[in-house]
């Protein structure tokens, strides 16, 4: 499980008094902990779940990067990259472009889509396949082109 190598992560960056990778990790073990705690979950979290976790924290420091980015505030830029460094460690390698395009033409050959009405039919086993591996935008993208 994720939360368990968070805490043995944390305990080392408080020994090696790493601040950036102890922000990080407890940005991470605070979302694992309140995901846990919300009302109507179930108490043992799949590492499926923590993923979408951890794929969500890293979503919203990009776009607070970028907010940072185009208001020119280097500092609080710096910040949020070294959070998404710290988060991006605990998710599985993301696969190219190239490697999300041939996963993708299976999904499409799988579900018999063939235009862009039937994006809905090729996106949710496309998301299930790729859950982890690749960024949801980038996925979106690459069936609109492929059913276009």
């Amino acid at each position: 499980m994720i939360s368990d190598t968070i805490n043995q992560e944390m305990k080392k960056a408080m020994l090696a008094k790493d601040q950036a990778q102890l922000r990080g990790l407890r940005a991470i073990k605070a979302a694992l902990l309140l995901a846990r705690t919300e009302k109507g979950s179930s108490e043992d979290m799949t590492e499926e779940a923590e993923l979408k976790i951890l794929q969500k924290l890293i979503k919203q420091r990009r776009e607070s990067a970028d907010i940072y980015k185009s208001q020119n505030r280097a500092d609080l830029y710096q910040v949020e990259e070294e959070e998404i460094a710290v988060i991006s460690q605990f998710l599985p390698k993301q696969l190219s472009r190239e490697e999300v395009a041939v996963i993708i033409d299976e999904v499409i050959k799988q579900s018999g889509a063939t235009s862009v009405k039937d994006m809905g039919k090729v996106m949710g086993p496309a998301n299930q396949a790729l859950a982890g591996k690749a960024d949801g935008k980038l996925i979106a993208e690459i069936v609109k082109e492929k059913l276009a």
